[in-house]
């Protein structure tokens, strides 16, 4: 049985080299941009770290599946080692010069996530994680935080820009947030969102009209920090129901209770299956 130490190391490998692609194009400020949705961005950055990204993988595990982002046909996980590859989660960001956008690599085997790697492209961080070996930041190990009161939380999230129809109910939402804990943050990458859950920095994190690429590498990362996962009915489908929550226990907890005050089970469909 694998222990995964080698296809950790030609994932960071591969997240690196792809890093240096995006911080050319990020120096030079000289790239194309097109629209797959009205703020669903692609750039040449994308696609080349993409490309980069595949090769790295491909080159060393010819057999195994490859979901990615720009090149992604039908969204399902099948029998065996899938790959899930985000070359630029947060390229509204990468695209206005906004410092915060990630590389995200995972490893899926037997519908099951083993590992990890969410490189933080501007400030150099990566994260990772090996399923049963714990979480880690540019090699030192990483844990949720410890609070226990949602009063001194701070929160993350991200705004479904890509259904406006529940944009009410997340506003109330939002606002309830605002009256009950410390802070709400939206730095616009929900991989780095969710590995600022598991190193502590945010003490939770929801969000919805996500795909499976910006979080299954950054999930993994939480639950070996010590944190938990799920989707807004406190189930398992994270990966492709397009929502999730997560946080320390205590609020993960308190999220899902509120969640459930303001978006009714089954209200959020699937309309928007392949943005983000």
């Amino acid at each position: 049985m694998s222990d995964y130490t080698a296809e950790l190391n030609i994932a960071k490998q591969a997240a690196k080299s792809a890093a240096e692609i995006i911080k050319k194009y990020q120096r030079d400020r000289n790239f194309s941009v097109d629209y797959k949705g009205k703020n669903d961005l692609v750039t040449e950055a994308d696609v080349k770290a993409e490309k980069e990204v595949l090769s790295v993988i491909e080159k060393e595990f010819p057999d195994d599946h490859i979901l990615a982002e720009e090149t992604a046909g039908e969204l399902s996980l099948p029998e065996g080692r899938t790959w899930l590859v985000d070359p630029i989660d947060g390229t509204t960001n990468f695209t206005h010069g906004f410092p915060v956008y990630c590389v995200s690599i995972a490893l899926w085997d037997q519908k099951e996530p083993q590992m990890a790697v969410v490189l933080e492209v501007s400030g150099g961080e990566i994260f990772t994680a090996v399923a049963g070996k714990g979480a880690y930041l540019d090699g030192n190990p990483i844990t949720v935080s410890k609070l226990t009161d949602p009063k001194d939380a701070l929160v993350g999230t991200g705004f479904p820009y890509n259904d406006m129809s529940l944009v009410d109910n997340y506003l109330k939402f939002f606002r309830m947030l605002m009256e009950n804990i410390r802070g709400v943050r939206r730095p616009g990458a929900a991989s780095y969102d969710l590995c600022c859950v598991a190193s502590g920095r945010f003490d939770g994190f929801y969000e919805y009209a996500l795909n499976p690429w910006d979080v299954a590498a950054a999930a993994l990362i939480v639950k070996e920090a010590g944190g938990k996962v799920s989707d807004w009915q406190g189930g398992d489908d994270w990966l492709f129901g397009e929502r999730i929550v997560a946080g320390n226990p205590v609020m993960h907890e308190f999220l899902l209770e509120e969640i459930s005050k303001y978006f009714e089970e089954g209200e959020i469909d699937t309309r928007h299956k392949v943005t983000g």
